[in-house]
């Protein structure tokens, strides 16, 4: 196999590289797994937006109020990176990812606020352009939250299928 993949590549090719490991707040304690392989499936626990080096990217808050739309569409697009930075350490390679099957999107929403869809749309954006149609297409739910976990504005889950 070669040392960058193609979906390595095409990240490099967007300017983007896949980020550090979450490091997690001082006294968060994070007893899972951040992907769970089984089978021919590989199960994503939720994610927020990091930098490249791993630390909580911001802005946090609620969308509607303490963030934009537009932030938040940037903030599901780092999410995006964070998850296939996770994807990138389990499997060794995303180009054994097959198909996107699904993406729970959660989006910290500010009272009356119903643009979840177009927040979202960062993290889906990315991965179609990333991997195409035929593997990219993905099923998905995008909902409002009353609060996320440390005042993230975004947190993302999702289902692959990846092969041996």
């Amino acid at each position: 196999m070669p040392e960058t993949d193609e979906i390595e590549a095409r990240l490099t090719a967007m300017g983007l590289s896949l980020h550090a490991p979450l490091q997690a707040p001082p006294g968060m304690r994070l007893p899972f797994a951040f992907v769970r392989v089984r089978g021919d499936r590989a199960y994503i626990s939720g994610h927020g937006p990091t930098h490249p080096d791993g630390v909580l990217a911001g802005p946090f808050g609620r969308v509607g109020a303490e963030v934009t739309v537009e932030q938040g569409y940037e903030a599901a697009r780092l999410t995006a990176l964070t998850i296939l930075s996770s994807l990138k350490r389990e499997l060794g390679s995303l180009d054994r990812v097959t198909a996107w099957l699904r993406v729970f999107g959660m989006v910290n929403s500010a009272p009356g606020f119903s643009q979840q869809p177009a927040v979202i749309n960062g993290f889906s954006d990315l991965i179609l352009e990333l991997y195409g149609q035929e593997r990219g297409q993905h099923a998905r739910s995008a909902v409002g939250m009353a609060g996320l976990p440390l005042n993230l504005p975004v947190e993302i889950e999702a289902e692959v299928e990846i092969a041996p």
